[in-house]
Protein backbone atom coordinates (compact mmCIF):
# COMPACT_ATOMS: atom_id res chain seq x y z
CA UNK A 1 0.00 0.00 0.00
CA UNK A 2 1.41 3.39 -1.01
CA UNK A 3 2.00 6.11 1.57
CA UNK A 4 0.01 8.49 -0.64
CA UNK A 5 -1.24 8.57 -4.23
CA UNK A 6 -1.19 11.35 -6.79
CA UNK A 7 -4.97 11.13 -7.02
CA UNK A 8 -5.47 11.79 -3.30
CA UNK A 9 -3.15 14.80 -3.48
CA UNK A 10 -5.06 16.26 -6.43
CA UNK A 11 -8.45 15.64 -4.81
CA UNK A 12 -7.29 17.45 -1.66
CA UNK A 13 -6.03 20.48 -3.59
CA UNK A 14 -2.45 20.02 -2.39
CA UNK A 15 -1.09 21.45 -5.67
CA UNK A 16 -2.62 24.92 -5.22
CA UNK A 17 -0.13 27.49 -3.95
CA UNK A 18 -0.61 31.14 -3.10
CA UNK A 19 -1.03 34.06 -5.46
CA UNK A 20 2.06 34.64 -7.60
CA UNK A 21 2.71 38.03 -6.02
CA UNK A 22 2.91 36.43 -2.55
CA UNK A 23 5.49 33.77 -3.32
CA UNK A 24 8.86 33.19 -1.67
CA UNK A 25 11.57 32.82 -4.37
CA UNK A 26 13.24 30.09 -2.29
CA UNK A 27 10.26 27.84 -3.15
CA UNK A 28 11.03 28.10 -6.89
CA UNK A 29 12.36 24.53 -7.18
CA UNK A 30 9.04 23.15 -5.88
CA UNK A 31 6.81 25.14 -8.25
CA UNK A 32 5.61 23.46 -11.43
CA UNK A 33 3.88 26.36 -13.19
CA UNK A 34 1.62 29.38 -12.83
CA UNK A 35 -2.08 29.31 -13.74
CA UNK A 36 -4.48 32.24 -13.49
CA UNK A 37 -2.22 34.08 -11.05
CA UNK A 38 -1.84 31.03 -8.78
CA UNK A 39 1.33 28.98 -8.40
CA UNK A 40 0.94 25.24 -9.02
CA UNK A 41 3.12 23.02 -6.84
CA UNK A 42 5.01 20.10 -8.42
CA UNK A 43 3.30 17.06 -6.89
CA UNK A 44 6.00 14.67 -8.07
CA UNK A 45 8.37 16.38 -5.63
CA UNK A 46 5.65 16.46 -2.98
CA UNK A 47 5.27 12.66 -3.14
CA UNK A 48 9.03 12.15 -2.76
CA UNK A 49 9.09 14.56 0.21
CA UNK A 50 6.14 12.82 1.87
CA UNK A 51 7.85 9.41 1.63
CA UNK A 52 11.08 10.81 3.12
CA UNK A 53 9.15 12.44 5.96
CA UNK A 54 7.10 9.29 6.58
CA UNK A 55 10.25 7.20 6.90
CA UNK A 56 11.90 9.79 9.19
CA UNK A 57 8.91 9.85 11.56
CA UNK A 58 8.68 6.06 11.56
CA UNK A 59 12.35 5.71 12.52
CA UNK A 60 12.07 8.27 15.32
CA UNK A 61 9.04 6.55 16.84
CA UNK A 62 10.69 3.14 16.49
CA UNK A 63 13.63 4.47 18.52
CA UNK A 64 11.26 5.21 21.40
CA UNK A 65 10.90 8.97 20.98
CA UNK A 66 7.71 11.00 20.55
CA UNK A 67 6.30 13.27 17.83
CA UNK A 68 4.92 16.74 18.48
CA UNK A 69 2.15 17.91 16.11
CA UNK A 70 1.96 21.71 15.75
CA UNK A 71 -0.72 23.71 13.93
CA UNK A 72 -2.40 26.71 15.54
CA UNK A 73 -4.15 28.26 12.51
CA UNK A 74 -7.92 27.77 12.49
CA UNK A 75 -7.90 25.44 9.48
CA UNK A 76 -5.44 23.08 11.20
CA UNK A 77 -6.61 22.98 14.82
CA UNK A 78 -9.16 20.18 14.51
CA UNK A 79 -7.03 17.95 12.26
CA UNK A 80 -3.96 18.34 14.47
CA UNK A 81 -5.84 17.33 17.62
CA UNK A 82 -7.74 14.48 15.97
CA UNK A 83 -4.73 12.81 14.34
CA UNK A 84 -2.38 13.36 17.28
CA UNK A 85 -4.89 11.71 19.61
CA UNK A 86 -5.46 8.90 17.10
CA UNK A 87 -1.78 7.95 17.14
CA UNK A 88 -1.26 8.76 20.83
CA UNK A 89 1.17 11.66 20.37
CA UNK A 90 1.41 15.22 21.72
CA UNK A 91 0.09 18.34 20.00
CA UNK A 92 -0.15 22.14 20.16
CA UNK A 93 -3.19 23.54 18.34
CA UNK A 94 -4.14 26.72 20.17
CA UNK A 95 -1.08 28.87 20.74
CA UNK A 96 2.65 28.26 20.72
CA UNK A 97 4.01 29.59 24.01
CA UNK A 98 7.55 30.91 23.72
CA UNK A 99 9.94 28.51 25.42
CA UNK A 100 7.92 25.34 24.96
CA UNK A 101 11.13 23.66 23.81
CA UNK A 102 13.95 25.95 24.88
CA UNK A 103 12.54 26.44 28.38
CA UNK A 104 10.82 23.11 28.84
CA UNK A 105 11.74 22.97 32.54
CA UNK A 106 9.40 25.89 33.24
CA UNK A 107 6.71 24.42 30.99
CA UNK A 108 6.84 21.19 33.03
CA UNK A 109 6.08 23.20 36.18
CA UNK A 110 2.93 24.52 34.51
CA UNK A 111 2.00 20.97 33.51
CA UNK A 112 2.45 19.83 37.12
CA UNK A 113 0.24 22.68 38.26
CA UNK A 114 -2.46 21.60 35.78
CA UNK A 115 -2.34 18.00 37.04
CA UNK A 116 -2.46 19.20 40.64
CA UNK A 117 -5.65 21.20 40.03
CA UNK A 118 -7.22 18.24 38.23
CA UNK A 119 -6.39 16.04 41.24
CA UNK A 120 -7.94 18.60 43.60
CA UNK A 121 -11.19 18.36 41.64
CA UNK A 122 -11.55 14.63 42.19
CA UNK A 123 -10.08 14.11 45.66
CA UNK A 124 -12.57 16.39 47.44
CA UNK A 125 -10.24 19.37 47.99
CA UNK A 126 -12.67 21.70 46.20
CA UNK A 127 -15.35 20.84 48.78
CA UNK A 128 -13.25 22.48 51.50
CA UNK A 129 -12.63 25.70 49.56
CA UNK A 130 -14.76 28.81 49.13
CA UNK A 131 -16.66 29.45 45.93
CA UNK A 132 -14.25 32.25 45.06
CA UNK A 133 -11.22 29.99 45.44
CA UNK A 134 -12.86 27.23 43.41
CA UNK A 135 -13.75 29.73 40.67
CA UNK A 136 -10.16 31.01 40.49
CA UNK A 137 -8.75 27.49 40.30
CA UNK A 138 -11.28 26.51 37.62
CA UNK A 139 -10.31 29.49 35.46
CA UNK A 140 -6.62 28.73 35.94
CA UNK A 141 -7.20 25.12 34.92
CA UNK A 142 -9.14 26.14 31.80
CA UNK A 143 -6.34 28.48 30.71
CA UNK A 144 -3.65 25.85 31.25
CA UNK A 145 -5.72 23.16 29.53
CA UNK A 146 -6.31 25.38 26.51
CA UNK A 147 -2.61 26.04 25.88
CA UNK A 148 -0.96 22.94 27.35
CA UNK A 149 -3.60 20.21 27.24
CA UNK A 150 -2.05 18.58 24.18
CA UNK A 151 1.37 18.17 25.82
CA UNK A 152 0.12 17.26 29.31
CA UNK A 153 1.79 13.83 29.15
CA UNK A 154 4.99 15.00 27.44
CA UNK A 155 7.75 14.23 29.96
CA UNK A 156 10.70 15.07 27.69
CA UNK A 157 11.47 16.89 24.46
CA UNK A 158 10.04 15.23 21.33
CA UNK A 159 12.24 13.37 18.86
CA UNK A 160 10.73 15.16 15.85
CA UNK A 161 8.20 17.94 15.22
CA UNK A 162 5.51 18.08 12.52
CA UNK A 163 4.42 21.62 11.64
CA UNK A 164 1.63 23.06 9.49
CA UNK A 165 2.62 26.49 8.04
CA UNK A 166 6.20 27.42 8.99
CA UNK A 167 5.39 31.04 8.18
CA UNK A 168 2.97 31.22 11.10
CA UNK A 169 4.89 28.85 13.38
CA UNK A 170 8.31 30.47 12.90
CA UNK A 171 8.94 30.57 16.68
CA UNK A 172 8.38 26.82 16.92
CA UNK A 173 10.79 26.26 14.01
CA UNK A 174 13.43 28.50 15.61
CA UNK A 175 13.16 26.69 18.96
CA UNK A 176 13.42 23.28 17.28
CA UNK A 177 16.58 24.40 15.47
CA UNK A 178 18.09 25.67 18.70
CA UNK A 179 17.40 22.36 20.47
CA UNK A 180 18.59 20.25 17.53
CA UNK A 181 15.18 18.68 16.93
CA UNK A 182 14.43 17.69 13.29
CA UNK A 183 11.40 19.36 11.70
CA UNK A 184 8.89 17.92 9.24
CA UNK A 185 6.80 20.76 7.84
CA UNK A 186 4.29 21.55 5.11
CA UNK A 187 5.65 24.54 3.19
CA UNK A 188 3.40 26.55 0.88
CA UNK A 189 4.66 28.86 -1.88
CA UNK A 190 4.87 31.79 0.56
CA UNK A 191 7.13 29.90 3.02
CA UNK A 192 10.88 29.53 3.35
CA UNK A 193 11.87 25.84 3.01
CA UNK A 194 15.48 26.49 4.02
CA UNK A 195 16.35 25.17 7.45
CA UNK A 196 13.46 22.68 7.46
CA UNK A 197 14.83 19.15 7.87
CA UNK A 198 12.05 17.52 5.86
CA UNK A 199 10.07 20.14 3.86
CA UNK A 200 6.85 18.94 2.21
CA UNK A 201 5.76 21.35 -0.56
CA UNK A 202 1.99 21.68 -0.51
CA UNK A 203 -1.13 23.69 0.26
CA UNK A 204 -1.14 24.61 3.97
CA UNK A 205 -4.45 26.53 3.93
CA UNK A 206 -7.09 24.10 2.61
CA UNK A 207 -8.61 21.95 5.36
CA UNK A 208 -8.65 18.81 3.18
CA UNK A 209 -4.95 19.18 2.35
CA UNK A 210 -4.02 19.75 6.00
CA UNK A 211 -6.05 16.72 7.07
CA UNK A 212 -4.33 14.56 4.45
CA UNK A 213 -0.81 15.57 5.50
CA UNK A 214 -1.57 15.16 9.20
CA UNK A 215 -3.15 11.73 8.72
CA UNK A 216 -0.07 10.54 6.78
CA UNK A 217 2.25 11.48 9.66
CA UNK A 218 -0.11 9.84 12.15
CA UNK A 219 -0.08 6.68 10.02
CA UNK A 220 3.73 6.65 10.20
CA UNK A 221 3.52 6.74 14.00
CA UNK A 222 0.96 3.94 14.10
CA UNK A 223 3.01 1.78 11.71
CA UNK A 224 6.11 2.21 13.88
CA UNK A 225 4.12 1.23 16.98
CA UNK A 226 2.77 -1.85 15.19
CA UNK A 227 6.27 -2.87 14.16
CA UNK A 228 7.41 -2.62 17.76
CA UNK A 229 4.47 -4.75 18.83
CA UNK A 230 5.31 -7.40 16.21
CA UNK A 231 8.91 -7.52 17.41
CA UNK A 232 7.76 -8.13 20.99
CA UNK A 233 5.40 -10.89 19.89
CA UNK A 234 8.14 -12.51 17.79
CA UNK A 235 10.55 -12.37 20.72
CA UNK A 236 8.02 -13.97 23.04
CA UNK A 237 7.25 -16.61 20.44
CA UNK A 238 10.94 -17.45 20.00
CA UNK A 239 11.40 -17.81 23.74
CA UNK A 240 8.33 -19.97 24.33
CA UNK A 241 7.72 -22.19 21.32
CA UNK A 242 9.72 -20.77 18.44
CA UNK A 243 6.65 -19.40 16.65
CA UNK A 244 7.51 -16.41 14.52
CA UNK A 245 5.17 -13.75 13.16
CA UNK A 246 5.75 -12.88 9.52
CA UNK A 247 5.35 -9.18 8.83
CA UNK A 248 3.76 -8.53 5.49
CA UNK A 249 5.99 -7.05 2.83
CA UNK A 250 4.80 -3.67 1.71
CA UNK A 251 5.20 -2.32 -1.78
CA UNK A 252 4.51 1.24 -2.77
CA UNK A 253 1.84 1.47 -5.43
CA UNK A 254 1.92 4.75 -7.25
CA UNK A 255 -0.96 6.06 -9.27
CA UNK A 256 0.23 8.45 -11.96
CA UNK A 257 -2.16 11.21 -12.89
CA UNK A 258 -1.20 13.69 -15.61
CA UNK A 259 -1.94 17.21 -14.38
CA UNK A 260 0.55 19.13 -16.54
CA UNK A 261 -2.19 20.53 -18.76
CA UNK A 262 -4.59 21.13 -15.90
CA UNK A 263 -5.68 24.74 -15.58
CA UNK A 264 -7.46 25.71 -12.36
CA UNK A 265 -10.62 27.72 -12.67
CA UNK A 266 -11.28 30.76 -10.58
CA UNK A 267 -13.29 28.57 -8.20
CA UNK A 268 -10.27 26.34 -7.67
CA UNK A 269 -8.11 29.06 -6.16
CA UNK A 270 -7.67 28.80 -2.40
CA UNK A 271 -7.63 31.73 -0.06
CA UNK A 272 -4.51 33.03 1.59
CA UNK A 273 -4.13 32.80 5.37
CA UNK A 274 -7.22 34.28 7.02
CA UNK A 275 -5.05 35.94 9.67
CA UNK A 276 -3.21 38.15 7.12
CA UNK A 277 -5.14 41.39 7.50
CA UNK A 278 -2.57 43.48 5.63
CA UNK A 279 -3.42 42.04 2.20
CA UNK A 280 -6.60 43.52 0.73
CA UNK A 281 -6.45 41.35 -2.39
CA UNK A 282 -7.09 37.90 -0.86
CA UNK A 283 -8.90 35.05 -2.53
CA UNK A 284 -12.43 34.65 -1.20
CA UNK A 285 -12.82 31.92 1.48
CA UNK A 286 -15.67 30.35 -0.50
CA UNK A 287 -13.20 29.53 -3.28
CA UNK A 288 -11.11 27.07 -1.28
CA UNK A 289 -10.97 23.77 -3.19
Amino acid sequence: MAVVTMKSLLESGVHFGHQVKRWDPRMKKYIFAERNGIHIIDLQKTIVAIKDSYEAVRKVVSSGKSVLFVGTKKQAQQAIQKEAERCGMHYVNNRWLGGMLTNFTTIKKSLQRLKKIEKMEVDGTFDNLTKKEVSALTKEKAKLEKNLGGIKEMKELPGIIFIIDTHKEEIAVAEAHRMGIPVVAVVDTNCNPEGITYPIPGNDDAIRAISLFTSIIANAVIEADNEQGLKIIETLGDEEDGVQTDASTKKDDEEIVDYTNYTPTEADAKKDDADDDDDDDEIDESKIK
